[in-house]
C-alpha cells in the first residue's frame, strides 16, 4: 500500500516513530500540488486548513481514502467526502487515533488503511473537536480562567493538575504542546453553539497579544 503524506517536521517524526509496516510505502509531498499528483492508495493531508482551492484539488483525486487533519471543521463543512483524523501535536504518537467520517460506507476503507498499517484508530462522531481536543480545549480554558483571575500561577496550575489528576503533563503544557491558536479556534467554534466554550479573557488576550 502506498500512502501520499502531506506534513510538517513533527508530523513526520510521530509518524515514523508509530511504525511503518515494510509493505507500506510513505510518499512525503510538500504541497498539496504534489499531494495530487503522487499515485497512491490513500492520502493524507495533514497541513489541512478549510480553503476552498485545496479543497477542490483534494476532492478531484481518485475515488480513494482521502485523510485530513480537521480537528475543527466537519466533513459537511468542506463539503467533500474526506476522512477526518485528528493529527494535533502528540495525537498521532496515541494508541488509539481518533477518526470521524461523513458516509457510513467509508468504515470499511478506513479499516483496511489501518489494519495494513496495524494502527488502533476509534471511530467517532463527526463534530467540531472531535472527543479528546474538546476535553483538552475545556481543560485548558479553564486553566486560562484561573489564571486570568489570578489564583495561580501557569507552572503552579500545571503542578496542581499533575498531583491532582496524574495527568502526564499540564493544561499550558499540552496548550504549549498544540498550540495556543488551535485551541482558541476550536473553542470559537465550540462557543457557538454552547457558551460554555468561550475562550477564557486571558487566552483570548494571550492570542491577541
Amino acid at each position: 500500500m502506498v500512502l501520499a503524506v502531506l506534513a510538517d517536521d513533527w508530523q513526520k517524526e510521530e509518524l515514523i516513530r508509530k511504525g511503518i509496516p515494510e509493505h507500506c510505502k510513505l510518499m512525503w509531498a510538500d504541497s498539496v500540488r504534489a499531494l495530487v499528483a503522487i499515485e497512491a492508495d490513500v492520502y493524507m493531508d495533514l497541513l489541512f486548513s478549510m480553503d476552498k482551492e485545496r479543497t477542490e484539488r483534494l476532492g478531484q483525486l481518485p475515488d480513494k481514502a482521502i485523510f485530513i487533519n480537521s480537528v475543527t471543521s466537519t466533513t459537511r463543512q468542506t463539503g467533500y467526502r474526506f476522512i477526518r483524523i485528528n493529527a494535533w501535536p502528540g495525537m498521532l504518537q496515541r494508541p488509539l487515533l481518533e477518526i470521524a467520517i461523513s458516509e457510513p460506507d467509508q468504515e470499511q476503507p478506513v479499516k483496511d488503511v489501518f489494519e495494513a498499517l496495524k494502527w488502533k484508530f476509534q471511530l467517532v462522531p463527526d463534530i467540531a473537536g472531535m472527543i479528546t481536543p474538546r476535553v483538552l480545549a475545556s481543560i485548558i480554558n479553564e486553566a486560562w480562567f484561573t489564571l486570568g483571575d489570578g489564583v495561580s500561577s501557569r507552572e503552579e496550575i500545571d503542578t496542581a493538575m499533575k498531583l491532582g489528576t496524574n495527568y502526564p503533563i499540564g493544561p499550558f503544557e499540552w496548550c504549549a504542546k498544540i498550540g495556543l491558536e488551535r485551541i482558541f479556534e476550536l473553542l470559537t467554534e465550540l462557543s457557538k453553539e454552547d457558551k460554555r466554550y468561550q475562550p477564557a479573557p486571558a487566552l483570548e488576550k494571550e492570542v491577541w497579544h
